[in-house]
């Protein structure tokens, strides 16, 4: 039970995070008459026949901006953990060697020939 109300939490909060214009505008939709009385800034002036789509305009950019900014954070914090380095001292045992058989011991590279290691010819 409490697997599932997990669950359900967390496609909410994704549906919430990935939708928010819906909801802004839902609200809108909801709420249009308030809107247009109490909160529109050109409630004063009726030829402009606004009816709170101002207020809904102001909204979905603040969401953007809110969005733009989190993306920030988020691109600054990978920029970050990218730019730390670690390094790591590697040390090889004489003992590893001893593993091996004799034959890959006595394996001698091949002879590459030297004209394949020359630069190229200009024309």
């Amino acid at each position: 039970m409490l697997k599932r109300f997990v669950a359900l939490l967390l496609i909410c909060l994704t549906v919430t995070a990935n939708f928010s214009r819906l909801f802004i505008y839902a609200g809108y939709e909801a709420n249009q008459k308030y809107i247009a009385e109490k909160l529109c800034e050109n409630r004063d002036k009726p030829w402009m026949h606004c009816n709170g789509r101002c207020f809904l305009m102001k909204k979905i950019k603040q969401a953007e901006e809110k969005e733009r900014s989190a993306e920030r954070q988020i691109q600054k914090s990978l920029f970050q953990d990218a730019c730390v380095t670690v390094s790591f001292e590697f040390e090889f045992h004489a003992q590893l060697l001893q593993s091996f058989p004799m034959r890959y011991q006595a394996m001698v590279p091949q002879q590459v020939s030297q004209s394949l290691l020359r630069p190229p010819r200009q024309a």
